[in-house]
C-alpha cells in the first residue's frame, strides 16, 4: 500500500475514516462485498464512504468532447454524477445513509456512523477548488477529509496498486488524478491507496 509518512496528531481531528471507492467498481460484484467488509470492518468505527463518478462522470467526459463546454459546467456536473452514485451505493447497501454537507458529517457522525457523501456543490463551490479534470473524485476524498479533518483516508481502486510508487508517481500513471498531491500537502492524517481485493 502506498502511504505518506504522515500521523494524525492533530487534536481536532474527527474519530471519522474517509473510504473513497472507485466508480469503475460499480460494474462488478465486489463494490457489494466491498461496502459490506468496510461495514462490519468498521462496525464502531464512522466512516464516511466517497463515491467515485464511474459511468456517469465518463458520460460528461464524452460530452465535453463533442459539445466543448467549460470544464466548470463540466465540473458540476461531474458532482452530480458522484451524487447518482451515492444513490446507487445505498441502493446497494442501504445501512449507509446519505448525507451533502461537510457540517452535516461532524454533526451526525458520533450518532450515524456509516455514512454516504453526495457532495454539496454550493460548499465546494465556495471551497473555490479548481474546476477541472484534475480534481475527481481522489481529490475531493482529500478535500472532505482536510475539511472534517478525518482521522485516516483510503482510497480504493479497480485498478492495480504497485506499494513502490509515490503518490506522485501514480499521479503520471493516472491511478489518482492530477491534483490529489496538492490536495494532501498539509494532511495530517495517515493517508492510504489500496487495491479492492487489499481492502477484501
Amino acid at each position: 500500500m502506498s502511504s505518506l509518512p504522515f500521523t494524525y496528531e492533530c487534536a481536532t481531528s474527527l474519530n471519522v475514516v474517509v473510504i473513497k471507492i472507485g466508480g469503475s467498481l460499480a460494474h462488478s460484484e465486489k463494490l457489494r462485498t466491498c461496502l459490506q467488509h468496510i461495514a462490519r470492518l468498521f462496525a464502531n468505527q464512522a466512516v464516511v464512504i466517497v463515491p467515485g463518478g464511474g459511468v456517469f462522470a465518463d458520460q460528461v467526459r464524452s460530452l465535453q468532447q463533442v459539445w466543448h463546454f467549460d470544464d466548470t459546467t463540466a465540473h458540476t456536473m461531474a458532482l452530480l454524477a458522484m451524487q447518482q452514485m451515492a444513490l446507487f451505493y445505498q441502493s446497494v447497501h442501504p445501512e449507509f445513509k446519505i448525507i451533502s454537507h461537510s457540517q452535516d458529517i461532524k454533526r451526525q457522525y458520533a450518532v450515524q456512523k456509516k455514512l454516504l457523501w453526495s457532495p454539496n456543490i454550493s460548499e465546494l463551490e465556495a471551497a473555490q477548488l479548481n474546476p477541472s479534470w484534475d480534481v475527481t473524485s481522489d481529490s475531493l476524498a482529500a478535500w472532505l477529509a482536510n475539511t472534517l479533518p478525518a482521522k485516516e483516508l483510503i482510497l480504493v481502486k479497480s485498478a492495480s496498486i504497485d506499494s513502490s510508487l509515490s503518490f506522485a508517481e501514480l499521479a503520471q500513471r493516472d491511478i489518482i488524478d492530477k491534483a490529489f498531491c496538492t490536495m494532501i500537502d498539509n494532511a495530517n492524517y495517515p493517508i492510504k491507496i489500496i487495491h479492492v481485493d487489499d481492502l477484501l
